[in-house]
């Protein structure tokens, strides 16, 4: 039995999880004196299952089902260890794991391996993104067909609009974000500054900056602890991108530097413009964007956040300290310099955004790609290349793309894209109400 759970004798049972294509936690439940074998030899479950829909069934004609008889997958520990899951009322952990075939090679089409990819590319030069990502959420009372921002606990009163970074918002909902903090602290991640955003009952926590593995990590389990600390306390919370039709998104933007082997930011030279490699990978990214929208807007929701003057980028561009681009290069300390990239809604999964987005800078700088001069302005305004606004178009870009066949292995392309077909044909049988249901809790 692992230190932690000797430590942790209260501890009754285990989930034992893995990220699918959807960035759900796909697993078992185990008592918690078993939990040591599982540890040491992992556990098995079909390779399908990390290639179910929304809803979470099978795909129609994926060669991991019939076609191959539905075989076993070998899940290992990722590392992490185990973590506590404060917002189930029984004392319980989880332990995150990835996916293997029979002869221990990593199975192409879990996420985390996707990033592991990646990272392996930069690790090659010497080099270590670090990432952090700014996760923003509604808190939402869906006791009714129609969706409201729950009642301030405090107050007994409904907030009636975003009242962006006000104390008070805040204040209304302590109880719920003190014991968020705490959550965060057990799990070990690194949850920073709590700020309340432009929508109505909605909310943004930045988490520090650290290697990309383990942003990614950290932003998978903060999405499952958020929505499981809501219900604790009797309201739902939601990172689906448009959860009001007259109201903003959530957005997931990602900030990441790169250090050398050295420990030096490459995309500092001191200037307040950014390196040579600071230029290339705004390049890569921008180059990349059309094609990895699919990554950044995953469903069919996704979509209707990406409108003009609505907080979402939509034109394909880059500037400094602009928040209308696509890509931002914020101002401060040039050893801080990093890029910023603010296309991704709150719905996507960790792990594939992560890989997408530096795959995509670092091929900016092995082509030595160089970007288009960084406007200045509002971008809604300007004449630019517009990010795609069709998820079936997104869907077909991805698939058929030489870029994104740099990054991510045939079997995930071939995955997803048949996963988001599936979806599409389904969902586009169900009403607003219905498509508003399925989202909430899910994504």
């Amino acid at each position: 039995m692992s230190t932690w759970l000797r430590d942790n004798p209260e501890i009754r049972t285990i989930r034992m999880a893995a990220c699918d294509l959807n960035g759900q936690a796909r697993g078992k439940r185990v008592p918690s004196r078993f939990a040591g074998k599982i540890e040491e030899e992992g556990t098995r479950f079909p390779l399908s299952v990390l290639n179910l829909d929304i809803w979470g069934e099978d795909i129609e004609g994926s060669p991991l089902v019939f076609e191959t008889g539905d075989a076993d997958g070998v899940l290992r520990p990722t590392g992490r260890g185990f973590v506590p899951m404060p917002w189930l009322d029984a004392p319980t952990a989880l332990l995150p794991l990835w996916m293997f075939d029979e002869r221990g090679r990593p199975f192409e089409g879990c996420p985390r391996h996707a990033l592991a990819v990646v990272l392996e590319q930069y690790e090659k030069r010497g080099w270590a993104p670090q990432v952090a990502t700014e996760l923003e959420f509604y808190l939402i009372d869906d006791s009714a067909a129609v969706l409201h921002p729950p009642r301030s606990p405090r107050s007994g009163k409904r907030r009636e609009a975003g009242e962006i970074l006000s104390l008070r918002t805040l204040d209304a909902f302590d109880n719920f974000f003190t014991d968020l903090y705490d959550a965060c602290e057990a799990m070990d991640i690194p949850a920073d500054a709590a700020i309340s955003e432009a929508g109505t009952g909605q909310f943004e926590i930045n988490m520090m900056h650290g290697p990309a593995m383990k942003a990614a990590d950290d932003a998978w389990l903060f999405k499952l602890l958020v929505r499981g600390m809501a219900r604790r306390h009797g309201f739902a919370a939601s990172f689906m991108a448009k959860p009001y039709a007259d109201d903003v998104g959530n957005g997931m933007h990602t900030h990441f530097s790169v250090l050398d082997a050295h420990g030096h930011n490459i995309f500092d030279d001191a200037s307040p413009e950014g390196s040579g490699f600071l230029r290339q990978a705004v390049a890569g990214c921008l180059a990349a964007l059309p094609d990895m929208t699919l990554i950044l807007a995953p469903h069919a929701n996704s979509y209707t956040r990406l409108v003009p003057g609505n907080h979402a980028p939509t034109g394909i561009c880059w500037a400094h300290e602009n928040r209308t681009a696509a890509i931002r290069i914020p101002g401060g300390s040039p050893r801080a310099r990093r890029i910023e990239h603010r296309v991704a809604g709150g719905d996507i999964n960790p792990y594939l955004m992560i890989a997408a987005i530096l795959g995509a800078a670092l091929q900016g700088v092995e082509e030595q790609l160089e970007p288009p001069p960084p406007i200045t302005g509002n971008a809604y305004e300007l004449d630019l290349p517009q990010i795609p606004t069709c998820w079936q178009s997104a869907i077909d870009s991805f698939e058929q793309s030489p870029r994104m066949a740099r990054i991510f292995r045939r079997g995930l392309i071939r995955n997803l894209a048949m996963t988001k077909r599936q979806e599409a044909r389904r969902i586009a049988e169900l009403d607003e109400e219905a498509q508003m249901a399925l989202y909430l809790d899910t994504v």
